[in-house]
């Protein structure tokens, strides 16, 4: 068990006791102000749903999850005594950083694999995995968000995946990516402070940004909340190992907390 770890009970359409449940906090009682939010931290399956048509290798690829995405988080959990919130099923079943309309919430197709089993789905089928995994996450962080609020903690959000170095044939240079939609307060201050080493390099809004559709939850629980939040991206092959994670975990931990610092009124 990790440091106050829990997860919320509930067994639903799609979800069995045996599945569990499709989320989990931890480190609740946390005493910085940051949330840690891994929305691609799985690639765990509902039973129900089998293996989606996929080989075993595509389920161990980047397209089920983000490979080391999680045990960074842990890391820094622990070193800001930071809370951890993170969805505990695969983005193929929902991607929790999508909206229940947007096609890439149950995409039938990543990058170079299409996903038989998400392939027309109709409305009650993308209802069940919208109430059964989506719905419960969205919950879960916003009454976090909520009840910090209320006790005058108003949280940090911070979200954080990992992305392949090669996509689509083509290799990506760039090694953190830190990403915001409207507002970039946090961005700003991390990107200024990363500015004065050389460690790793590091990019707005690189691999992705807000025109790819990434930022929902920045959206949906920083922006509409009026929260700092940031969403940060790591190429996965820098965490493939126990040691690399370590040392990004440092980088992000390092610059998060001085650019946190930077905007102390």
């Amino acid at each position: 068990m990790r440091v106050g770890a829990r997860t919320e009970p509930g067994v639903s359409a799609l979800l069995t006791v045996e599945d569990g449940a499709p989320v989990a906090l931890e480190n609740a009682e946390a005493g910085s102000r940051i949330v840690l939010v891994c929305e691609h931290a799985s690639r765990r399956l509902p039973q129900r749903l089998g293996t989606l048509g996929l080989s075993p290798e595509a389920l161990e690829s980047h397209i089920a999850w983000d490979p080391g995405a999680l045990a960074v988080c842990r890391i820094l959990m622990q070193a800001l005594d930071a809370t951890l919130i993170y969805q505990r099923f695969s983005r193929l079943v929902y991607d929790c950083n999508r909206p229940p309309d947007s096609p890439s919430a149950m995409p039938a197709r990543s990058e170079i694999f299409d996903i038989p089993g998400n392939a027309g789905l109709s409305a009650a089928e993308r209802l069940a995995r919208t109430e059964a995994i989506y719905s419960p996450f969205r919950k879960g962080l916003s009454e976090l968000i909520k009840t910090r609020v209320a006790n005058h903690r108003p949280p940090v959000i911070v979200t954080l995946h990992s992305f392949t170095p090669i996509w689509h044939g083509q290799p990506r240079d760039v090694e953190v990516g830190i990403l915001h939609d409207s507002d970039s307060r946090l961005a700003d201050a991390f990107l200024k402070d990363a500015a004065r080493d050389e460690d790793f390099v590091t990019r707005r809004n690189e691999p992705y940004g807000p025109q790819d559709g990434v930022t929902h939850t920045l959206i949906e629980h920083g922006l509409h909340n009026g929260l700092l939040n940031v969403m940060i991206e790591i190429r996965n092959d820098l965490i493939a190992s126990k040691d690399g994670q370590r040392v990004l975990a440092g980088y992000i931990g390092d610059h998060l907390g001085k650019a946190l610092a930077d905007l102390e009124p």
